[in-house]
């Protein structure tokens, strides 16, 4: 049979396009790496990792009996503690106490007032007598008075020049990596991730995003009152007061997640007794439910500590845990790395 020349290049333009096509299922098919990818490649092979893996196979899949639509895949966070190291102080914390170091020649009376004497003098056990209260009156005086924009500067000046006390190393150096592979993996599925932290939301929203992949709209944390004015310039400005507005920790959790993001999560992850309430609210909800607790038992590495903490105590929600069957995290057993530069 003749063939015409549009047929014939027809005719070769198809077997072209089959030969193509079986190429790349033959490399498909002989590229088990690809097919196989870790997802959470500082994780061990162990109890923790599975479970977090079958869980979100479980959500993410149509035909399965626990399947969640998209929208509802809401995933929340605690910060300190659980996405990045929060000893010996809590960071916001450290960035306090600078702050009073920086403005005391403008405070005389601070030098004989706590808990701003105990800061300038270094002294440990007056500050944690001072309790919370303490850290509070710090926090109001150390953090208002300038606009929203101005605070934001500090903040990033403070994060770029402080260097963390053992690792000689800027605080947002300590992120988990573990955990940096966790958020991105669960984005990858269709969830949206949230921080939900007692840490201030002003603090925190400068250098989060860089940080973890968080935009500063997906940030629940304490926050400050502030007011609008008119600048001496003309211009609208938002300016932070002495005041505090709301405490994102403990109870505020569930709170602060409901007010400010407005659907109940799915999969939380916390690592101490401040977490407990946010992890009792997610694990309440009908269908399948994910609660985690990253436990601290790397003393060489990291830190350990856990029921006689002063910052990042875990007691309460430790007990729920074994209580509930919530999945332990164990940094010396189940991470590889815990920091980013550890990977060679």
């Amino acid at each position: 049979m003749n063939l015409s020349r549009r047929d014939r290049f027809r005719k070769a333009a198809r077997a072209s396009l089959a030969g193509v096509l079986l190429t790349l299922a033959a490399a498909i098919v002989c590229s088990p790496a690809r097919a196989q990818t870790d997802p959470l490649p500082s994780w061990n092979d162990g109890a923790a990792k599975k479970s977090i893996t079958e869980f979100v196979v479980r959500v993410t899949t149509q035909d399965n009996a626990d399947f969640v639509p998209q929208p509802d895949r809401i995933a929340t966070f605690d910060m300190d503690g659980t996405l990045i190291s929060e000893q010996p102080n809590f960071f916001q914390s450290v960035f306090a106490f600078d702050r009073v170091r920086t403005m005391a020649s403008r405070h005389p009376e601070w030098k004989t007032e706590q808990p701003f004497k105990a800061v300038l003098e270094n002294d440990s056990k007056a500050l944690i007598a001072a309790g919370d209260k303490g850290l509070l009156q710090i926090a109001e005086a150390t953090h208002s008075g300038m606009s929203v924009e101005e605070f934001n500067k500090i903040v990033l000046d403070w994060v770029a020049t402080a260097r963390h006390p053992r690792f000689n190393r800027p605080y947002t150096d300590l992120v988990y990596q573990p955990m940096l592979e966790l958020l991105a993996y669960l984005r990858a599925n269709g969830f949206k991730t949230f921080i939900v932290s007692g840490s201030g939301i002003d603090y925190m929203r400068p250098w989060a995003e860089k940080a973890y992949g968080i935009p500063p709209e997906q940030i629940v944390g304490s926050s400050g009152a502030t007011q609008f004015n008119i600048g001496p310039d003309g211009k609208p400005v938002l300016m932070k007061l002495p005041k505090v507005d709301f405490v994102d920790d403990g109870p505020g959790k569930p709170a602060g997640i409901n007010r400010f993001i407005g659907r109940r999560p799915i999969f939380a992850f916390g690592n101490s007794d401040g977490d407990l309430q946010m992890l009792q609210w997610t694990t309440a909800g009908a269908g399948a439910r994910f609660a985690g607790i990253v436990h601290h038992t790397d003393a060489e590495r990291e830190w350990a500590y856990d029921r006689e903490a002063h910052v990042g105590k875990l007691d309460k929600a430790w007990d729920a845990a074994l209580k509930h069957g919530w999945t332990m995290v164990s940094m010396k057993t189940e991470w590889k790395v815990i920091y980013p530069f550890e990977w060679k």
